[in-house]
């Protein structure tokens, strides 16, 4: 296994606070920093900033992408998730019903004010790289309405990082991935519920999309302490 490296940890924040929400859009509309949303499982990258929030807290408006087909697939989308840095601060949020609007006699693209944010510093906690691959099965809700499979890259005392291939499924932060199942060689499975703090698209060798998603442990059982030990032991 891999020592610690210097990527963002998973012991972020998720909010779901306007005051806190409409803070942070302020700086990134301030500095105009630029905004990322993978589109079309991974295949498209709107990319904008954003032109103005409401102080009512009621939308946000957007700079239309340079690629038309960008923008036509946001507003084929009922909801989205955006990613932004700032000041070494990791930022992902989601927002819903994009539409053609003007902003300053310009035009723009208006959504409904997000509901959740996760913001990320770099970790605190050491994470090790998983070799080989750990597979995973998750169920998204109690019961079981939706379930994948992917496998862990990589563990700390706080979560965990991980794959999974199905393109449909997307992880928002604040995502509460019900009775996700660990499997280790040589040790009986764990199950753990995991909330999303990131997700991002990934691509890997071979030129197959995935989505690379990083969570952490929600209330860990003994046996995931244990297991945990286990892994940092070696």
């Amino acid at each position: 296994m891999a020592a610690a490296d210097s990527t963002p940890d998973l012991s972020g924040v998720v909010s779901r606070s306007p005051e806190e929400i409409a803070r942070v859009l302020g700086i990134l509309a301030a500095r105009a920093e630029p905004l990322r949303s993978n589109l079309a499982g991974g295949d498209l990258a709107f990319t904008s900033r954003l032109l103005h929030v409401d102080p009512g807290r009621a939308f946000i408006a957007l700079e239309p992408s340079a690629d038309p087909a960008a923008n036509k697939a946001l507003l084929a989308r009922p909801r989205a998730s955006f990613r932004a840095m700032a000041g070494g601060l990791h930022i992902e949020f989601a927002a819903a019903g994009p539409e053609l609007a003007q902003h300053a006699g310009k035009p723009a693209i208006r959504m409904r004010f997000p509901d959740v944010m996760a913001t990320k510093q770099r970790r605190a906690q050491e994470r090790l790289e998983v070799q080989p691959q750990v597979p995973l099965h998750f169920v998204a809700d109690a019961a079981g309405v939706i379930s994948f499979d992917g496998y862990m890259v990589d563990i700390s005392a706080g979560g965990i990082g991980f794959v999974q291939y199905s393109a449909d499924i997307t992880l928002e932060p604040g995502t509460v991935l019900k009775g996700c199942r660990i499997e280790v060689p040589g040790r009986a499975p764990v199950a753990v519920d995991l909330e999303v703090r990131y997700s991002c698209p990934l691509t890997l060798p071979e030129g197959r999309q995935t989505l690379r998603s990083g969570c952490r442990f929600v209330n860990p059982s003994e046996e995931v302490k244990a297991l945990l030990d286990a892994f940092f032991r070696r």
